[in-house]
């Protein structure tokens, strides 16, 4: 991709994630048809949509677990499009899956010190655990406790915490809320407005298409591979999202 390219998509304005005309599947199922996204510094942008629009290819891509078949990526003014995964860790990109993963045998710390593997300097390790015990002081609590003893709402925040490890100046985050009670899907939507009110750009892919609505900053749907819609808020008030995903509301 040239540089003259690139100018032409970025438009002279300057955001932390740029996706232009993105097509991306598995292999020979395409499921992404020309996808245009963007994420701004200190923002939200959520993705929401029906079950198998493409809403995790996109965050895939972005990752490197899809396959790219054309269309541009680019992140912090670089082109990211061909590279692999670790290679985004050190570009200060951060990827947490869908399910609340998390290493059960390991203890809360071991989970979280498993994420700075590649760094080989224990002071800045320890000051990484410092920051997240900080942010969950539930995780402090119960750091020597293996994973497998902690609750939903506990390992989510175990996962966003070793996401945080990474340093991250873009955190993709695939259905955070996907399971959850009520009560504590709203904790985990509240730490994720706190961490952008501290300076993390987030995208997120959410089945809850209102509270997502209400918590992003702009939000994108995507229906059979392609954006249908975009907005801020008002968003909301469209016809066919409250027809759709807001059950008539």
């Amino acid at each position: 991709m040239t540089k003259r390219f690139l100018r032409r998509i970025w438009e002279g304005e300057i955001k932390m994630l740029k996706i232009k005309d993105l097509r991306a599947g598995y292999g020979e199922l395409k499921i992404l048809k020309g996808v245009d996204l963007e994420v701004n510094e200190n923002e939200v942008v959520a993705l929401i949509g029906p079950n198998g629009a493409g809403k995790s290819t996109v965050i895939k891509s972005v990752y490197s677990i899809a396959d790219q078949y054309s269309g541009a990526i680019v992140f912090n003014n670089k082109n990211i499009s061909k590279l692999k995964t670790h290679q985004l860790l050190s570009r200060r990109v951060s990827y947490m899956p869908q399910g609340r993963i998390v290493f059960d045998h390991l203890t809360v710390q071991e989970n979280l010190e498993i994420a700075c593997n590649h760094i080989r300097n224990s002071d800045i390790i320890k000051q990484r655990l410092e920051e997240v015990y900080q942010k969950f002081p539930i995780l402090k609590e119960r750091r020597k406790q293996q994973a497998f003893a902690l609750s939903g709402g506990q390992r989510q925040m175990l996962a966003i915490g070793r996401s945080l490890m990474q340093k991250p100046r873009l955190l993709l985050m695939d259905e955070p809320s996907l399971g959850l009670s009520p009560k504590l899907q709203q904790e985990i939507f509240a730490i994720i407005e706190k961490l952008r009110d501290e300076g993390l750009a987030i995208l997120i892919v959410e089945q809850n298409a209102k509270k997502a609505i209400e918590m992003a900053d702009r939000t994108y749907l995507l229906e059979d591979g392609k954006i249908a819609l975009v907005g801020g808020k008002e968003i909301i008030h469209n016809k066919k999202i409250k027809k759709v995903y807001l059950g008539g509301e």
